[in-house]
C-alpha cells in the first residue's frame, strides 16, 4: 500500500522559513514533489524532483524554495525561505509511479504579515 505522510508546516511571519518533509512507503516513485492549494484556488505544482534528481519549480518558488529527495530513505523535503503571505495554502506531498499519482493528507502553511 502506497502512503505519503507529511510533517512540518505551521505558521510563520512573512520573510521567515519553514521546512516540509514527506515520508513515502509502498513504492518507488518516478517523481516526488509538492503541490499547494490556497482557498478558492486550484491545486498547483510548487516543486518536483525526479528519481535522478532533476528538479522543476513553479516560477513563484524559484530562488526561494528548494526541493530535495533521498531515494534510500524514500523522503522528499521542501525548504521554503523568504515566505510571503501569498504562500499561504495547504501543501500536499505528491508521488508519481508511472502514470498514477499519490497524495499525502496535506499540511497547512500560514504566512502572516
Amino acid at each position: 500500500q502506497v502512503r505519503l505522510v507529511e510533517s512540518g508546516g505551521g505558521s510563520v511571519q512573512a520573510g521567515g522559513s519553514l521546512r516540509l518533509s514527506c515520508k513515502a512507503s509502498g513504492g518507488t516513485f518516478n517523481s516526488m514533489g509538492w503541490y499547494r492549494q490556497a482557498v478558492g484556488k486550484q491545486r498547483e505544482l510548487v516543486a518536483s524532483v525526479s528519481f535522478a534528481g532533476e528538479t522543476n519549480y513553479a516560477n513563484s518558488a524559484k530562488g526561494r524554495f528548494t526541493v530535495a529527495r533521498d531515494n534510500v530513505k524514500n523522503t522528499v523535503t521542501l525548504q521554503m525561505n523568504s515566505l510571503e503571505t501569498e504562500d499561504t495554502a495547504v501543501y500536499y506531498c505528491n508521488g508519481l509511479i508511472w502514470d498514477r499519482q499519490y497524495w499525502g493528507q496535506g499540511t497547512q502553511v500560514t504566512v502572516s504579515f
